[in-house]
């Protein structure tokens, strides 16, 4: 049998992966069910433009009062933009808050994460390099 052929250090240490891998899979698995209904709304212009974007920084709500006849079209496109920039930023504390609960920020997982959704935001022009796997044995925290 195979079994025969592993001591016991051996398998334990291959229930410990075993558990490890399990535990990563809950983590990622909350995380993404978490993160997936996530949505953040910001306000310019003392209330006059409120703009929401969803989970994946695209913009799903844009309110904008009567009040906006009153003023320049360029006053206007600058409150939209700075409200789309605030909700955006706003989106990216909510996810480090749910990343931070699930895989930890400092996690290999959590740093993909959170630079895979600032370079989908714009919020930087570049992918940081992946970190290495931390192998199976592993916990995220």
């Amino acid at each position: 049998m195979v079994d025969d052929a592993i001591d016991g250090p051996a398998l334990e240490r291959i229930d410990e992966w075993q558990h490890a891998f399990e535990e990563r899979a809950a983590q990622a698995t909350a995380l993404t069910e978490r993160t997936s209904s996530l949505s953040a709304t910001a306000r310019e212009g003392d209330g006059i433009v409120e703009v929401t974007v969803g989970s994946g920084g695209q913009i799903t709500g844009l309110r904008l009062d009567e009040e906006i006849r009153r003023q320049p079209a360029a006053t206007t496109a600058q409150q939209i933009l700075a409200a789309i920039s605030s909700a955006k930023a706003s989106l990216v504390r909510d996810f480090a808050q749910v990343t931070a609960d699930t895989v930890g920020l400092d996690s290999a997982t959590g740093k993909a994460v959170m630079n895979s959704l600032n370079v989908r935001l714009g919020l930087t022009d570049r992918p940081d390099a992946p970190e290495p796997d931390p192998g199976p044995g592993s916990v995220l925290r």
